[in-house]
């Protein structure tokens, strides 16, 4: 199923709000501290905790952008299906991003209710290069 903004309001899975510039850049900021809780997990092994500090990081990112929209997220599914329908749909944003942002939250959907989930050292470290990557896709994306 496709989503629209307004399905997605219909759907109480978002709801408007002021533009909030100040808001956005908290949001990033607020990555950027995951970020640096996530290295600070590989670096202690424990890949759980990477693994979820990186979706956060994801999370926070790309929530920026809906606060600089005017939007505020009701649920987790509802920010990638905004980016997907106002940033890709218009070729401003590759769907690549969407895709990953949707992997790492069932990983992180699974890491949370799952009793026998847990990630590998390179799981992490992927997690890692790819949370990077997206905050600085999100940052530059914000930016424009």
């Amino acid at each position: 199923m496709k989503f629209d903004v307004n399905k997605l309001i219909e759907l109480k899975l978002l709801r408007k709000i002021p533009q909030s510039i100040d808001k956005a850049k908290e949001s990033i900021e607020t990555a950027k501290k995951w970020l640096k809780e996530a290295e600070e997990n590989f670096q202690n092994k424990t890949f759980n905790s990477c693994m979820l500090s990186c979706y956060l990081v994801m999370f926070h990112s790309a929530r920026a952008i809906l606060f600089k929209d005017g939007f505020r997220e009701k649920s987790h599914f509802a920010i990638a299906r905004y980016l997907e329908a106002v940033y890709v749909n218009k070729n401003l944003l590759e769907k690549k991003w969407i895709d990953l942002l949707d992997h790492y939250r069932e990983i992180r959907h699974e890491d949370q209710y799952s009793t026998a989930f847990f990630v590998t050292e390179g799981e992490a470290r992927n997690a890692l290069t790819s949370a990077k990557e997206f905050l600085g896709r999100m940052e530059k994306l914000f930016e424009s």
